[in-house]
């Protein structure tokens, strides 16, 4: 039995290279295709992930070197921008099919929007049901999963679906079964790995976006840091394109 940080930073690597070279593959291109389309059509991305799969929502939505026209929703929502107590929010609530219609209420989508949906299980009712709503409401929905975790467990939506049945891309974050990668004890494991792996692929698709629009001889409309001269001003008049439309809290 073997769990050192250099154990921890094998099975990080050895994933993001295996990640990198599906990319430089083209097996990314689909969902960057989807991306770029949507933002041609004066879309944005709506990025949504509930627990620690929300870390991909935030790789995408509103970050230096990242898309300006992105917009990241949680479930928290339905409390800030709706009108549920806080007493509604626990760990619980992803599991509840009923509150999607509550959350995309609040949620400015318009028509081109693109979802990309994050979800190491995907099968909580909230993210089984969000997929849903965007797939019957006419917009492209983008899966980021274990592929190898959704396999073994029961979804808990009443469609009886998967995240992965439904989106019309499906990327595998090659996190194992249980997400954890390094046994240190008998039956009990460390090591988790999903996250990492999720925010990676999160600047492979922008950076595949950024590029792709690059190489038309067009400006990728990027955030630059805010914490360096000039970022706010930049970032300013940029996300003006897309008032009412993004959103970006604290």
């Amino acid at each position: 039995m073997s769990a050192t940080p250099t154990d921890l930073l094998r099975e990080a690597t050895t994933r993001l290279e295996r990640l990198a070279a599906s990319a430089e593959s083209g097996a990314l291109d689909p969902a960057i295709a989807l991306m770029v389309q949507a933002l041609d059509d004066g879309g944005v991305l709506q990025a949504f992930g509930t627990g620690h799969s929300e870390a991909f929502a935030m790789e995408i939505s509103g970050r230096a070197g990242g898309l300006i026209p992105t917009n990241r929703f949680a479930l928290r929502d339905i409390v800030l921008h709706g009108d549920r107590d806080i007493d509604v929010l626990g760990a619980a609530l992803e599991r509840e099919p009923w509150v999607v219609d509550e959350l995309m209420a609040t949620v400015p989508v318009n028509d081109g929007d693109v979802f990309l949906i994050a979800s190491n299980s995907g099968v909580n009712g909230s993210i089984v049901g969000t997929a849903l709503w965007a797939q019957e409401h006419g917009h492209k929905v983008i899966a980021v999963t274990s592929l190898e975790h959704t396999a073994r467990v029961e979804p808990k939506h009443p469609s009886g679906k998967r995240l992965s049945e439904i989106a019309d891309v499906v990327i595998d974050n090659l996190a194992p079964y249980g997400d954890a990668t390094l046994e240190v004890a008998d039956g009990i494991a460390a090591g988790a790995i999903s996250s990492i792996t999720a925010a990676f692929i999160a600047q492979l698709l922008t950076l595949g976006v950024a590029r792709t629009i690059a190489e038309r001889g067009e400006t990728p409309p990027m955030y630059i840091s805010a914490n360096i001269p000039g970022g706010d001003e930049h970032n300013s008049v940029l996300e003006a394109r897309y008032a009412d439309r993004i959103r970006r809290g604290a």
